[in-house]
């Protein structure tokens, strides 16, 4: 063999290497922005779903004004935010107006302790019901989100892919991050 030939096979090889490399930072990236794209699928779901709860509960708690006020103008935001391509930071931003529709969510389901008969209609109950796992697949997507930027990032950051990487323009990704009030541990007291 001359040398020619095999200077050729390994110059080969580390072309092959390098787009093998390059094909597996695109396909982390890819499984980065479709998981991104399920917690949108959720917001619009929930979105979708809260004017009807809103209205059936307007019925009930009608000096409840400035809750509902609140649920609609954050629910209102979020629809406005609907963007699979969103910057980290416009992420960032959707997911704090999501956890602020969170907390007032839960204000209009305890409204139901104060209101026997909004707790017994059966409207509201479903509704109820279909926000609670909405809630709950949005907190799913949002761990399928994390476990997604970590692979990525992860691909990032190892040799050799980091070489590739960083040749061809590929950024890290921030994750998720919990509200600093939510990391609290709630206080339980049995005093009356």
């Amino acid at each position: 063999m001359s040398v020619g030939l095999i200077i050729g096979i390994i110059v080969v090889i580390l072309v092959v290497i390098a787009i093998v490399l390059y094909n597996n930072l695109v396909k982390a990236r890819t499984y980065t922005q479709e998981s991104w794209s399920q917690i949108n699928v959720q917001l619009k779901r929930r979105n979708d779903l809260v004017p009807n709860l809103v209205s059936t509960v307007k019925g009930y708690a009608s000096h409840e004004q400035d809750t509902f006020a609140k649920v609609v103008e954050l629910r209102n935001q979020l629809v406005a935010r609907d963007n699979p391509q969103a910057s980290q930071a416009e992420r960032n931003e959707t997911m704090q107006l999501s956890n602020q529709l969170s907390d007032q969510l839960k204000t209009v389901f305890a409204l139901s302790e104060s209101y026997p008969d909004l707790k017994a209609n059966q409207e509201f109950s479903k509704l109820m019901e279909e926000l609670t796992n909405t809630e709950n697949k949005i907190a799913y997507s949002r761990q399928l989100y994390n476990s997604s930027v970590a692979s990525y990032n992860i691909k990032l950051q190892t040799f050799p892919s980091n070489l590739v990487a960083g040749s061809t323009g590929f950024k890290p990704v921030d994750y998720l991050q919990v509200p600093e009030e939510e990391t609290k541990a709630p206080t339980v007291s049995f005093d009356k």
